[in-house]
């Protein structure tokens, strides 16, 4: 029986989060597209998994260049994905069902046909003439200064009508707010209004410190290799990681912003933020200052643990770095989110080490200080699928292959039913292809299966339920070798030590004499041996015990 949450305004700290990307959930048109109702004919699913809310990428209005990320109006659903109506019955049936449902905000810029920039860019007197980030060229002709688009090139574009550039930090078609006027504040936080009125729990804020920029459009400086930065921005083969990018974002005046925010969240009950933090070395500071005083985001996220790294010396560094440099603040740990190459495939070195992967993963996840995000389609143990070029549509993927091929491949259909066609997902062509490998992994298989990866989802999510130390207590690492993770959770009067060996080779761990040990602690999935004080360990293994 799970325990109820001492603060019903609290349920985010400690929360399990599911992040639906609903182009791929489920289609329930026939168009290859999945769309709201089929949110809410799955959300049965989700609720099985015993998560605590949802989390929808974008489903607003938009010409889709980039998936939904460029928003034509905040505040109405896209044709592909269904109606108003749509969204009020899926969010109702997600509430009947105990799950909070989180919204994606994209506020750091639009789509180049929202009606806001279309007046921007007609005149340089009209009422939104500074709503959008614009400058004049050099004299030579040339971009405002040196700063870099993520989606590759400059991040500057040239309109013939203004005969200025605007800045757009990803594709063309996605110019930037400039939020160093008011009226786009207010503007936003409307929007913002319109849903929470709505009824939504909160708001997953996407690039939460691209928001302003540096008035005096500064170029950025070389990028300044530092050991001990873990974040990753951006591929290796984009020059963007070639900037320190001082100046084009994570600027002072957004912690005022954010103030906003929390204020407008802060006049309903049991309202929730969570930021995705995108700063390379100064991520840790940015989600310092983000999450700190109780009056900005409520937690944040960043991309260290989206990495290759499935390591104990990585996750360690991870996490006591941000121990030390978040000290009032909450942080959301992910393995994959709809931007990153899914996670058993980063972590695997052979196809047959998936599933054991799979669960040590979700394990180690469960058992971290924070509140956690899955991705759908990681508790059936998805691999990335690996695509044709023909079949991209990621803008992102298009641009810099083949030396990097974007993020289809981990936004492929949600595989529901092995024996239908594409998986049970649609009846029409999807908008990507389902593998093969993956509709042998569909949930209706699944579910039959004891020990399948989907079920140890269910079973690891009831352990992390049932000890509310695994909600909020603290943790503490101990002394080991660095192939062994080991760590305590204590709240109260529970005290637990958890070891995990993330190599491939038998490991023993042997506590301090001063750790007085109980049982052994039964933890779905994994069975390690206490003997004479000494914790045994097979490859990809862990423990709990008793202290």
């Amino acid at each position: 029986m799970a325990k109820p949450r001492k603060k019903a305004d609290d349920w985010w700290r400690g929360a399990v989060i599911y992040q639906v990307y609903p182009r791929s959930f489920q289609d329930t048109t026939g168009d290859g597209m999945g769309d709201l109702r089929g949110i809410t004919k799955r959300l049965g699913h989700i609720a099985s998994l015993g998560v605590d809310a949802i989390w929808l990428s974008p489903f607003f209005k938009s010409p889709m260049a980039d998936m939904g990320y460029d928003v034509s109006d905040y505040c109405d659903v896209d044709p592909m994905f269904g109606t108003l109506a749509d969204f009020d019955a899926m969010l109702a049936e997600a509430h009947r069902l105990g799950l909070k449902v989180i919204i994606d905000q994209v506020i750091s810029h639009t789509s180049d046909q929202h009606p806001w920039f279309v007046e921007s860019r007609s005149s340089r007197s009209n009422p939104k003439a500074d709503w959008y980030v614009w400058a004049d060229p050099k004299p030579d002709g040339t971009a405002p200064n040196n700063w870099l688009s993520i989606f590759g090139g400059p991040g500057w574009e040239w309109d013939g009508v203004r005969k200025q550039y605007y800045m757009h930090n990803f594709l063309i078609s996605q110019p930037d707010l400039n939020f160093h006027n008011p009226d786009v504040q207010e503007a936003l936080l409307k929007t913002v209004r319109f849903w929470l009125d709505r009824g939504v729990d909160g708001f997953r804020l996407d690039t939460v410190n691209f928001y302003f920029h540096d008035r005096k459009l500064r170029d950025n400086p070389p990028h300044e290799p530092d050991p001990e930065a873990v974040g990753l921005d951006a591929p290796d083969v984009n020059p963007y990681g070639m900037q320190t990018h001082r100046y084009d974002k994570t600027q002072p005046e957004n912690v005022a912003f954010l103030k906003r925010f929390r204020a407008l969240l802060d006049e309903y009950e049991g309202r929730a933020t969570v930021g995705e933090v995108g700063d390379g070395a100064r991520s840790l500071k940015t989600v310092a200052d983000y999450t700190s005083g109780g009056d900005k985001l409520h937690m944040c996220y960043t991309f260290d643990l989206l990495g290759p790294d499935f390591t104990a010396d990585h996750v360690r560094k991870c996490v006591q770095s941000f121990q030390r440099a978040v000290t009032d603040g909450w942080v959301c740990w992910a393995f994959s989110n709809h931007d990153v190459n899914r996670h058993v495939s980063r972590f695997i070195r052979a196809p047959e080490e998936r599933e054991r992967i799979a669960k040590l993963a979700i394990t180690l996840l469960s058992t971290l200080r924070g509140s956690i995000c899955l991705y759908q389609g990681e508790e059936l143990g998805l691999t990335e699928a690996d695509l044709a070029f023909e079949d991209l549509r990621d803008p992102y993927g298009i641009r810099f292959w083949p030396a990097f091929k974007g993020r289809d491949g981990c936004r492929t259909p949600m595989p529901w039913q092995h024996g239908e066609a594409h998986a049970g997902f649609s009846t029409g062509k999807p908008w990507l292809p389902v593998p093969q490998d993956h509709a042998r992994l569909a949930v209706d298989v699944q579910e039959k299966i004891a020990g399948s990866v989907l079920n140890h989802y269910r079973a690891t999510l009831a352990f992390r339920r049932e000890h509310e130390t695994l909600h909020d207590g603290d943790m503490a690492f101990l002394h080991s070798n660095h192939d062994i993770l080991a760590f305590t959770r204590e709240k109260g009067g529970e005290k637990l030590l958890f070891v995990f060996n993330l190599t491939h080779e038998k490991a023993e761990f042997v506590p301090a004499k001063s750790l007085k040990l109980g049982a052994p602690l039964s933890v779905p999935g994994f069975g390690a041996k206490l003997k004479d004080g000494t914790i045994e360990l097979d490859g990809l293994d862990m423990a709990c015990v008793r202290l």
